[in-house]
């Protein structure tokens, strides 16, 4: 138990006093994963401060494009037509998500596909905290095979009814969120709080509903989220072993093209609890490329230094299971 959390009273019913007074908890699908695929559509449980549902509500969203995997969301070019344009329902959404905590597994990939639905727009997320399940579970030291929502659901009894249904994930997130808040609570364990940055490459953001010119500078090729990365709280355990996990502290870096965009990727490996490199040394445990042949410089430099290299694919599955760092 952290010494400097306060509670509101020392009765067995007694909570955090520094704990959010509400969270959003929030699933959106999606047409891909990469900088410009398209949220197609969302769903939103709203909770109070004790995790109790207030409402929920869900739109499908027409992305302007293919709609991507439907195999997997089940939205067709077909049903989604006559939906709304992000455009139309972002003032509706920002009232579900305005004045709490953001919610979600794997909760960076949701925030920052949120923030470019916005800045397409040319408004702001009204979001300033998100809070990601698979880290709050890491936290409560659950016993679970692995970090997957299904795992999650499993574990306190939750019922899937239509996988991948924005609406209906959101509805299994807020049901395993609830009593893991119960339980850090009772626990008085810090929750894994993350400031949501805001997309910081475009200017003078006009509000929702100005036209296009009236408010200048709205640079959609440019969009990256601010880089200012915390350093890493954990040492150096050394490098990465083959068939082994990763573990907390290990410094990893990026070569080359990937399906997900860099900053996704780096974002994850931060709050995985990874330290992000910029270069190649003799103390990085891993390089990621899907160019391992390729002449880059880190691609060099890890074959010289020993550095074990995986794939883009693999490292995603190494991410889903991140060792905690040693005690002391």
């Amino acid at each position: 138990m952290l010494e400097d959390l306060t509670t509101e009273a020392s009765s067995p019913g007694a909570w955090p006093a520094a704990y959010p007074q509400g969270y959003a908890v929030v699933d959106v699908e999606t047409t891909g994963l990469a900088r410009d695929d398209r949220i197609i559509s969302a769903g939103v449980y709203q909770l109070d401060a004790r995790g109790e549902v207030e409402d929920h509500w869900y739109t499908v969203v027409d992305p302007e494009r293919d709609p991507g995997p439907v195999w997997i969301h089940g939205l067709t070019s077909e049903s989604l037509e006559g939906a709304p344009l992000f455009a139309d329902i972002a003032g509706e959404f920002a009232t579900r998500l305005e004045g709490r905590v953001l919610v979600a597994h794997n909760a960076v990939f949701d925030w920052q596909m949120i923030a470019r639905e916005y800045a397409r727009a040319r408004a702001q997320a009204p979001v300033k905290q998100r809070l990601c399940t698979i880290a709050l579970s890491k936290e409560l030291a659950l016993p679970l095979p692995n970090h997957r929502l299904e795992s999650l659901a499993a574990h306190f009894g939750v019922v899937q009814r239509r996988a991948h249904h924005a609406l209906d994930d959101a509805r299994v997130l807020a049901e395993v969120f609830r009593p893991s808040l119960r339980t850090a609570a009772a626990r008085g364990v810090r929750l894994p709080l993350l400031e949501c940055l805001p997309l910081t490459e475009w200017t003078d953001r006009p509000r929702l509903g100005q036209q296009a010119g009236h408010g200048g500078g709205h640079r959609p090729a440019g969009w990256r989220t601010s880089r200012k990365r915390p350093a890493c709280p954990y040492p150096n355990p050394g490098r990465y072993a083959p068939d082994r996990p990763l573990k907390q502290g290990m410094r990893v870096a990026f070569s080359g093209d990937t399906s997900v965009e860099r900053d996704l990727l780096e974002d994850r490996a931060t709050e995985a609890g990874l330290h992000v490199a910029t270069s190649i040394s003799r103390l990085t445990s891993l390089l990621v490329t899907n160019d391992p042949d390729s002449g880059t410089s880190k691609v060099v430099k890890a074959r010289q230094y020993g550095t074990p290299v995986v794939d883009e694919a693999a490292f995603g599955q190494l991410l889903g299971d991140v060792e905690p760092a040693s005690e002391g």
